[in-house]
C-alpha cells in the first residue's frame, strides 16, 4: 500500500499540507515526498512493492503532468512494450506506465486497466485535475471541499478531516475531471446473462480465479496469506501453493478460549504444506485495541469493526515477526456467491439485486476493513476474488444458478474446485462469519463491554443525538461515539450499517452476525 494526497489550493504551505498527509505515513513508511506546484500540493508515502529502486518513487512526471498512484497494474509489461517507442522508462515500477498511457489515451485509459488503483493526475499547464479509482474500490480514495471550495483528494478520510467539514468516498469505477464524476465502468452491469451448463460454469469459475491468484503473486517483495480455514481464504492459499516451488507463508488468528477456525486453518496448512503461523489473542487484546481500530478504519459499522479486531491484530503481528510485505486475502467472495442471509432471497432477481448493491458498497465495508487493517501495519492487500474478469463473469451468471437451491451455500464455487486441491470437509464446510470464527467469545466480550458502558437511560438519551445511521444497540452506540471522536459530523461517508436485508423474511434481525439467523446451523463448529 501507499498513501497519496493532492490539495488544489495555491496558498497552501507544506506545514499545512503535512497536518493531514502525515496521518497515513504507515501506508508508505519507506519514503515520502511532497511536491509544491503552482496551484497546489501533491504528496506520496511509498511502500515499495514493485520496482524497489529510488527511480520508482512518485510523483511521476511527464512534461507538465504530475501523477501519484496507489495501485497494482497487472500486465503492465505489455503497456511498457506498447509505449517504449514514445517513452523511456526509468524504473521497474508498474505505475510508471500511467502517465504515458494518459498521454496516449486520455481518460479512456481507465477502462483499459486491469488494476487495483487510486490515482491523481494534475497538469500544471492546462490546470487540469483528473482522479480515478478502480471499479470495485479496492484501493481507497476520498475527497472533500474546504470552506473556500478547494478540493482535497487523499487515500483516507483522516488525511482530509483537518481541512473539510464533509468527507466522502470517491466512487469506484469513476473518474473526476472538469469538476464532475463520470462512470467509466460499472462492474455489476450485465450485458449478456450467462446461461451455460453447470460444468462450463464450474470450469470458468475455476480458471478465472486461478488466473486472479496467479497475477497477484507477482511481487518484488515477500508475499504471505491470511488463512482462516474458511472456504475463500483456503482456496486462495491452496491455489497459490500449487503455483509455488516453496512453502507459502500462511497466518491465522483466534481467541485463546474458543477459536473456531484455528483447527481448520491448521488442517489446510498441513494439507497444502505451507509454513504456518498461529496468533492467539485475549479479551484484553480486543478491548484495548478497540479505539485504535475504529480510528484506523474510519467507520462505526458494527460488522466491519467486529471483523477488523482479529484481522488488525493478526496483521500487526505479521509486521512484527516476518518479512512479508504483501498479503493475499479472501474478501469479495460472499458478495458474489452469497452470504448465509442470501439463502432467504425471495427470488433470483432479488439475489442479483442484493449482489449488485453489495458490490457497489463493499468499498465502505469488507474492502475497507482489509485495506485499513493491512495498510496500517505497512503491508499491502491483494484480493483475488476482486479480479475484474472474475467479478464480471460471476455477476453475469444466471442468478437462478447462484441461488442456494442445492442445500449448500456457494455451491458453484465449491464444485468448481472439487478434487484434490483441498480436503472435502474444508471445501464443503459451512461458512462462519470471520468475527465469529476468531471465537464467539470475541463478539460476546465486545457486547458485554458496551453493555457495561451505558445504563439503559444513557443509551436511549445518547443514541437520539445521531439522526443519521442512528445507533440501535449499546455496542453500536459505543462504536459511534469513538468514531465521532476522530471524524466528528462525518458519518455520511458510510451509507448505513452492513446488515442482512431486513425486507426479506427471516432476515429482520438487530445484530449483523450470521449467528442470529435460523440457518446458521453448523457454521459455528
Amino acid at each position: 500500500m501507499c498513501s497519496i494526497m493532492f490539495y488544489l489550493r495555491p496558498d497552501l504551505t507544506q506545514e499545512q499540507f503535512k497536518e493531514g498527509f502525515e496521518q497515513t505515513i504507515s501506508r508508505g513508511p519507506d519514503q515520502s515526498r511532497i511536491v509544491t506546484l503552482d496551484d497546489g500540493t501533491m504528496g506520496f508515502h511509498r511502500l515499495a512493492i514493485m520496482g524497489l529502486t529510488p527511480e520508482g518513487m512518485q510523483p511521476f512526471t511527464m512534461g507538465s503532468r504530475y501523477l501519484v498512484c496507489n495501485g497494482e497494474i497487472y500486465g503492465f509489461e505489455a503497456f511498457r512494450q506498447e509505449l517504449s517507442d514514445a517513452y523511456s522508462f526509468a524504473s521497474d515500477s508498474d505505475c510508471e506506465v500511467l502517465l504515458p498511457l494518459y498521454a496516449k489515451y486520455g481518460v479512456d485509459m481507465f477502462s483499459k486497466l486491469d488494476a487495483e488503483f487510486a490515482m491523481i493526475i494534475y497538469d500544471t499547464d492546462t490546470k487540469t485535475l483528473v482522479a480515478a479509482r478502480d471499479p470495485i474500490g479496492i484501493r481507497p480514495l476520498y475527497y472533500g471541499f474546504d470552506d473556500d471550495g478547494y478540493i482535497v483528494l487523499a487515500s483516507e478520510a483522516k488525511n482530509i478531516v483537518p481541512y473539510c467539514k464533509k468527507v466522502l468516498p470517491f466512487p469506484p469505477g469513476h473518474y473526476y475531471k472538469d469538476g464532475k464524476f463520470t462512470c467509466y465502468c460499472d462492474i455489476t452491469k450485465v450485458d449478456h446473462v450467462i446461461h451455460d451448463d453447470l460444468d462450463t460454469i464450474f470450469t470458468n469459475i475455476h480458471d478465472k480465479l486461478v488466473a486472479g491468484v496467479q497475477k497477484r503473486l507477482v511481487s518484488d517483495s515477500k508475499v504471505g496469506f491470511l488463512l482462516s480455514g474458511g472456504l475463500d481464504s483456503s482456496l486462495v492459499c491452496a491455489i497459490a501453493q500449487r503455483m509455488e516451488d516453496h512453502p507459502i507463508k500462511t497466518f491465522a488468528i483466534g481467541m485463546s478460549e474458543d477459536a473456531i477456525d484455528l483447527k481448520y486453518a491448521k488442517e489446510v496448512a498441513d494439507y497444502i504444506g505451507s509454513e504456518h503461523t498461529e496468533v492467539i489473542i485475549t479479551k484484553e487484546d480486543v478491548i484495548n485495541s478497540l479505539e485504535e481500530v475504529i480510528h484506523i478504519l474510519g467507520t462505526y459499522d458494527i460488522t466491519t469493526i467486529r471483523a477488523s479486531m482479529g484481522m488488525y491484530l493478526l496483521c500487526k503481528k505479521i509486521h512484527e515477526i516476518s518479512d512479508v510485505r504483501v498479503l493475499l486475502t479472501g474478501e469479495i467472495s460472499d458478495e458474489l456467491f452469497g452470504y448465509k442471509y442470501t439463502d432467504f432471497a425471495p427470488s433470483a432477481e432479488a439475489f442479483q439485486e442484493e449482489a449488485v448493491k453489495r458490490i457497489h458498497e463493499i468499498h465502505m465495508y469488507d474492502v475497507l476493513r482489509a485495506d485499513r487493517c493491512i495498510s496500517s501495519n505497512s503491508l499491502e492487500a491483494r484480493v483475488p476474488f476482486g479480479d475484474l474478469d472474475f467479478v464480471k463473469y460471476v455477476m453475469a451468471i444466471d442468478p437462478k444458478k447462484k441461488l442456494n437451491t442445492y442445500g449448500k451455500g456457494k455451491y458453484l464455487l465449491r464444485k468448481a474446485f472439487e478434487g484434490d486441491l483441498l480436503p472435502h470437509d474444508i471445501l464443503f464446510r459451512e461458512k462462519a462469519a470471520f468475527s465469529d470464527a476468531v471465537g464467539h467469545s470475541m463478539v460476546d466480550h465486545l457486547k458485554e463491554y458496551a453493555a457495561s458502558y451505558y445504563s439503559d437511560e444513557e443509551y436511549e438519551e445518547k443514541r437520539k443525538q445521531y439522526t443519521f445511521a442512528t445507533p440501535f444497540t449499546k455496542e453500536s452506540l459505543l462504536y459511534r461515539e469513538i468514531f465521532e471522536k476522530y471524524y466528528e459530523g462525518r458519518a455520511e461517508m458510510v451509507v448505513d450499517f452492513w446488515m442482512p436485508n431486513k425486507s426479506w423474511e427471516g432476515c429482520d434481525v438487530n445484530d449483523p452476525s450470521a449467528r442470529v439467523l435460523k440457518n446458521y446451523g453448523d457454521s459455528g463448529k
